[in-house]
């Protein structure tokens, strides 16, 4: 399986690499206030995909730490549970059994 991954890695770059040979024309971004940054195609893409992808990730992150919170909490409980089942050794009784005649 690692050797897959590995080969699907290499195709992945030779495939990016490309892409980045072949877009290497400037282009002109255009901001508010006459601000403007010019550079390569390829870099203006990955500076968005890395912007966006930091973005995804913060926006993602109170969720994570939502769930981490509440595992743990899942986790103590679990905990606590397990030690009162543990001092309780004794067995169940059974249910009387009525037999009306």
């Amino acid at each position: 399986m690692k050797f897959v991954s590995t080969i699907v890695g290499f195709i992945l770059f030779i495939l990016f690499f490309g892409f980045a040979l072949k877009n290497t024309q400037e282009v002109d971004l255009h901001f508010f206030l006459n601000y403007e940054l010019r550079g390569p195609l390829v870099l203006m893409l990955l500076g968005f995909f890395v912007a966006g992808a930091a973005l995804g990730i913060l926006a993602v992150t109170p969720t994570v730490f939502r769930h981490r919170r509440e595992t743990s909490k899942h986790k103590n409980t679990i905990v606590a549970l397990q030690t009162v089942a543990r001092t309780n050794v004794a067995q169940p009784q059974p249910d009387s059994v009525s037999t009306q005649q």
